[in-house]
């Protein structure tokens, strides 16, 4: 992933004490979406470490999230379209662990587009805790196709125009 772009740093002096961060898709073309995610007690396995399975999870949060704030929800699809979008493949590549009570950036851009699939390009960062330094830490990247289907036949179809005009600022540029 050669543009990956790294979620917004700590708040500036003088502002609020809080460790969220807030969702939201970049202006930029090409930039990525954001959405925040807490490592709860669920998350972990028995070492205090995010599952590795639950990286699928939070990618999967935030890509409905986004889809959602550009007005594709997948039931409104669903009942428009009689059309839905299905994970057909996945690839992740875990570099660091997350940690119980740790916050997350989960970002979210569209690296390729199909005729009936979508290439994303999606992220975790570990945030710094308030009053830290450190930049946000890369933990895990990777990439999940989804495909259009027919939501009640669940074979695939040609994505709408619509849809990938909604999707093209979202796009990774080369």
């Amino acid at each position: 992933m050669d543009k990956r772009v790294p979620p917004p740093g700590r708040p500036k002096a003088g502002s609020a004490p809080s460790e969220s961060v807030e969702p939201h898709a970049a202006g930029n073309e090409g930039a990525a979406f954001q959405w925040p995610v807490r490592v709860y007690w669920e998350d972990t396995d028995a070492g205090g470490i995010v599952f590795y399975a639950n990286y699928l999870k939070f990618f999967e949060r935030a890509r409905t999230e986004w889809l959602r704030g550009l007005g594709l929800g997948q039931q409104h699809l669903r009942e428009t379209l009689d059309g839905m979008f299905v994970v057909t493949d996945t690839q992740l590549r875990y570099l660091r662990p997350a940690r119980l009570d740790d916050l997350l950036s989960v970002t979210a851009q569209v690296r390729e587009t199909g005729r009936a699939s979508l290439t994303i390009e999606q992220a975790a960062w570990l945030q710094s805790p308030q009053g830290h330094k450190e930049e946000p830490a890369l933990l895990c990247e990777g990439t999940v196709r989804i495909g259009w289907v027919d939501s009640q036949k669940m074979r695939p179809m040609r994505i709408p125009q619509d849809i990938l005009a909604l999707l093209q600022p979202h796009t990774v540029t080369p």
